[in-house]
């Protein structure tokens, strides 16, 4: 008869059920004991080291690429029950020591998803999951762009405060210098801002200036668009407004200045 119990096979080839697989962390059979029956101190994992020391081998595994250390330092972290631990952290060396926009986020998402609502954390499911997220932060692209981004911007503005007290020029340019209609970033200055609006400045200024993208450009079906809304408008563009409002922002010249296209025209 079929009581509904999940069954499969471990590592080993183990026969294994949702039973035994809840049943892992020996959750009721007293207090938690490392590898040589001790029982555990505060902050020690079953290897008999501290947590914070094996969360930053696993962290520095994550930075060095080292897919083996980062798997290990996941396993004792969960095995030794400090899966919210783990948890926490990985999702931290993920902001803290990847670089941007890599997937990896999307994947700890849904590992930590799996280990903590479909199955019990410190379960053999539950480590898989863990092991499984910590190779995929180790084999991510590495930097610590981020970090030294915040680092790097409080000091700039730290800077900046002290130069104006001191009556000296900053060391460093600061984008607040040139935020202003006429200096370097000139087209945030649209209809969307205050200073654009006291300037006239419409959705043409926004189409032909604020809009534009690059470096590769607007993709051809989206260029296709944008001009058929623009000659829909009741406005009457020129060509050279329709190019410019589809043309690739230059990679070396990232903030043309808006004031001197106009004028050639």
């Amino acid at each position: 008869m079929d009581d509904g119990k999940q069954a499969t096979f471990g590592t080993e080839g183990e026969l294994r059920t949702d039973e035994t697989d809840a049943t892992d962390d020996d959750s009721d059979s007293g207090p938690e004991r490392d590898d040589f029956g001790d029982e555990l101190g505060e902050n020690e994992t079953k290897s008999g080291v501290n947590r914070y020391v094996v969360s930053s081998l696993l962290q520095k595994a994550v930075r060095r690429s080292d897919e083996e250390v980062a798997a290990w330092a996941a396993w004792e972290l969960v095995r030794s029950g400090y899966a919210w631990n783990f948890w926490d952290r990985i999702n931290l060396y993920v902001v803290e020591d990847l670089r941007a926009g890599h997937e990896v986020a999307l994947t700890v998402a849904r590992y930590e998803e799996l280990a903590r609502e479909r199955w019990s954390e410190e379960s053999w499911r539950g480590r898989l999951c863990a092991v499984h997220a910590a190779l995929a932060a180790a084999r991510a692209p590495s930097s610590r762009e981020a970090a030294h981004a915040d680092d790097y911007f409080g000091e700039l503005s730290e800077e900046r405060a002290a130069a104006r007290e001191e009556g000296r020029e900053p060391r460093y340019d600061h984008p607040v210098d040139e935020l202003e209609p006429g200096g370097k970033y000139d087209a945030v200055f649209d209809q969307h801002t205050y200073e654009g609006k006291r300037l006239g400045r419409d959705g043409a200024f926004f189409r032909t200036h604020g809009g534009r993208v690059g470096p590769e450009g607007e993709p051809e079906l989206s260029r296709q668009w944008r001009i058929r809304s623009m000659r829909l408008e009741d406005r009457d563009y020129t060509e050279d407004e329709l190019v410019r409002a589809v043309e690739p922002i230059d990679p070396d010249e990232k903030w043309p200045d808006t004031d001197a296209t106009d004028r050639e025209e």
